[in-house]
């Protein structure tokens, strides 16, 4: 099984095609479909077939995977159950943390004084 990992973790099932993978790590950061020319050296229409029913060779899929800052990795079935259980692990962790600091931000925001933003309420505003 291939999976196309980057910086952000994201959990695929065996279900999950490659092409889908790629097509959704595209999304995530928020890239067009020509927006991957510039990324992979590939027309949006070329980029447009491989990503719908492309049949990528493995020099083509690792030229996308680095455009998406993304690795490319074969995962021996009897360690998937672990790598999968691995990246749910750190998906988890990193929600907790996405919480905790916007937690953190917003009492920081409510300790403010007027000594440190005189124009706090000038308009009537609360915030």
């Amino acid at each position: 099984m291939l999976l196309l990992l980057g910086k952000a973790i994201y959990v695929f099932t065996v279900r999950n095609s490659i092409l889908d993978q790629i097509k959704q790590r595209r999304l995530t950061l928020g890239l067009k479909q020509s927006d991957m020319m510039l990324r992979v050296g590939v027309s949006r229409q070329q980029y447009q077939r491989l990503e719908s029913k492309g049949n990528p060779r493995l020099d083509t899929l690792q030229l996308l995977a680095k455009g998406l800052n993304s690795e490319l990795m074969l995962i021996p079935k009897e360690k998937l159950g672990g790598v999968m259980a691995l990246l749910e692990q750190e998906s988890s962790d990193s929600d907790r943390m996405h919480v905790s600091q916007a937690k953190k931000t917003s009492n920081e925001d409510a300790k403010k004084s007027l000594s440190d933003d005189p124009w706090q309420d000038l308009l009537g505003d609360e915030s």
